[in-house]
């Protein structure tokens, strides 16, 4: 039987003038038990590249490896680094190809600058703005279309992907249990301290 857990969730991705923002909050549910309160939804794939996942956590975990083994192919072979619409296209083809119970998005930066793409499980590939998958993400959407805005800082993408995500876990009750908060620039990619991320909620509370 399919692992369902993570199954309710909430993450966020912002696009900004100088990078993404990724952020999720941190319970993996099955049905109605919280089966783990220190989940990683947010996953770095390469230095200019990282992904968050909503799903089944086998499903999830396995296609986190096949994207990060296929951007290195891709880098081995061609000696260059690989781009976020061909990263993302790469992973869409592998979900067409055999579809998995799980929600990714993927961004970065790279010669074009910053960008974000959702995948569906089958494949489907659709590049925006910002995007929030999860249970939760009907109630991140109502923070990010009320404060998004063109050109915000990664500061300032980080601040609102907080937001959404702390509007999400207090109103989904398969989301909650902390917040992750991830950047991508072209110094790379950072994952926010827990500490850091403690000092963003006190800021905006």
């Amino acid at each position: 039987m399919k692992d369902k857990t993570l199954e309710g969730t909430t993450t966020v991705g912002i696009t900004c003038a100088d990078g993404v923002v990724f952020a999720s909050e941190r319970r993996a549910s099955m049905g109605n038990l919280v089966a783990h309160k220190v989940a990683e939804k947010i996953f770095k794939i390469d230095d200019h590249l990282a992904a968050t996942i909503a799903g089944s956590v086998a499903d999830a975990q396995s296609l986190m490896k096949v994207i990060s083994a296929e951007v290195s192919l891709y880098q081995m072979r061609q000696g260059e680094t690989i781009s976020v619409e061909a990263a993302s296209s790469v992973s869409a083809n592998i979900l067409h190809s055999s579809p998995l119970y799980v929600q990714t998005l993927l961004g970065g930066v790279d010669e074009n600058g910053a960008a974000i793409y959702s995948l569906d499980p089958a494949g489907g590939m659709i590049k925006d703005t910002f995007i929030s998958t999860g249970s939760g993400s009907t109630f991140a959407y109502g923070v990010l279309e009320d404060r998004f805005k063109e050109n915000l800082s990664v500061d300032e993408g980080i601040d609102l992907a907080v937001r959404a995500i702390k509007s999400a876990t207090e109103r989904d009750t398969f989301s909650g249990n902390g917040i992750l908060v991830a950047t991508v620039t072209k110094n790379g990619f950072k994952m926010l301290s827990k500490e850091e991320v403690e000092k963003k909620l006190k800021e905006i509370s």
